[in-house]
């Protein structure tokens, strides 16, 4: 009778944890828009529940780009995954995302392809009342050139190894930044926060790429007011730096708390 309780106690735990994350499956579209509103970027903005994943499927080989868009109906939290599936067992691609308020530091990503047929999970790890908004499809225009035309403009770029951290302050003035992250072919592992005072972290964003070249780490912030800053951890062991570069893609009239005048760029 004991050996028959274990046993049941095994099963039931073995389905609650494969029924944990319903899914559901929609086919990719190709975006209208060269921003981030999600109106434009698919034919219907999807909405994850808490506990609950939604899978997208890009089958266009011709097409590299994919921009995932997700925000909070109602200002809370935001956790979540985007996966890049690639075959049946090959995830070569990861990130974990968190945003403290997901209206007023909305996600913004795009990941590559590789020119492959993928899907793409959007994993939505948060609690079951907290819903996530989310689109997702092919980048075009300039947004689709971005990951090429942060390196090739170079307003601001700097090299970290393995195991290092590094801050870059920027001005309010800043209402905007672009981000990217890649090596030289080897994998990435990176974490990646916006800081908005001493040690308050408003986004963190963790990256798995088995190649930080052709499945790089591309992030558009949204940084509203002052005092806004970016924290780099490069987490792998030493042997695999990366490279690091930014720029600002739209830019106000905020109180610049570092000294005023033009908007200033990032530094070491």
């Amino acid at each position: 009778m004991k050996l028959s309780t274990v046993s049941l106690a095994s099963v039931l735990l073995t389905s609650a944890n494969a029924l944990s994350f319903s899914s559901n499956t929609s086919t990719g579209y190709t975006s209208k828009t060269t921003g981030w509103d999600m109106t434009g970027m698919a034919p219907e903005i999807i909405r994850i529940e808490g506990q609950t994943r939604h899978t997208i499927a890009f089958q266009d080989r011709s097409k590299n780009t994919v921009q995932i868009a997700m925000k909070s109906p109602n200002d809370r939290p935001i956790q979540s995954e985007v996966n890049l599936w690639l075959g049946p067992d090959y995830t070569p691609y990861s990130l974990k995302c968190k945003s403290e308020n997901g209206n007023e530091y909305p996600i913004q990503t795009l990941i590559g392809t590789k020119g492959y047929a993928v899907n793409v999970e959007l994993k939505n790890t948060g609690a079951y009342n907290f819903p996530i908004n989310t689109a997702a499809s092919y980048a075009i225009g300039d947004l689709e050139e971005s990951v090429a035309g942060i390196v090739t403009e170079n307003q601001g770029n700097t090299y970290i190894d393995g195991g290092a951290i590094r801050m870059y302050p920027f001005s309010a003035k800043v209402d905007q930044l672009q981000i990217l992250m890649k090596t030289d072919g080897n994998q990435l592992k990176a974490k990646i926060e916006l800081l908005n005072g001493p040690n308050n972290v408003k986004q963190e964003y963790e990256v798995y790429a088995s190649s930080g070249d052709v499945t790089s780490l591309f992030l558009v912030f949204d940084t509203p007011g002052s005092g806004n800053s970016i924290r780099v951890k490069n987490l792998a062991t030493q042997e695999y730096p990366l490279d690091f570069y930014w720029r600002a893609s739209k830019t106000g009239t905020g109180d610049d708390v570092n000294g005023g005048g033009a908007p200033k760029t990032m530094w070491n």
